[in-house]
């Protein structure tokens, strides 16, 4: 069992339609130590892909920080380079940085980023939960929002 006091972990996530896919992701990351979760903005997810949320980043940071086992949500940075995204582990320095299962990360920038910034951070990949059902992008098509 992980000492829940020492070590952090990192989740990143939109978390447009707050579903039980998430909520897995979420709680089993919670499971390596105290979770903080970064809320992606309303403009990287536009950059990324190519869309603003149904949901204002304001509306989804205050839905994730009332998750019970998320320790402390926070927004992500502004994304102007592309190792933006990554600049919250220098302010956390996390022990576990959890990616779901169908996170798209550039994994050789970002293990680039963790060396080069002398973090000891280890990725992990949170497993699917019932994902033929619980993905946000058919949610979405289901709500007709997409």
């Amino acid at each position: 069992m992980v000492n829940l006091k020492e070590k952090t972990v990192i989740a990143f996530g939109s978390f447009d339609v707050l579903h039980p896919g998430h909520l897995h992701y979420l709680r089993s990351a919670s499971t390596y130590g105290r979770l903080i979760v970064v809320v992606a903005r309303d403009d990287s997810i536009l950059k990324a892909k190519g869309r603003r949320p149904l949901i204002d980043q304001k509306s989804r940071l205050e839905l994730i920080s009332s998750v019970r086992f998320v320790w402390r949500a926070v927004l992500g940075n502004r994304i102007e380079k592309k190792d933006d995204r990554y600049k919250v582990l220098l302010r956390f320095k996390p022990d576990y940085i959890a990616l779901g299962y169908d996170q798209k990360a550039d994994m050789e920038r970002l293990k680039n980023f963790i060396v080069e910034n002398g973090l000891r951070s280890r990725i992990i990949r949170i497993g699917a939960y019932k994902s033929r059902t619980f993905k946000s992008m058919k949610l979405k098509k289901l709500m007709g929002t997409y």
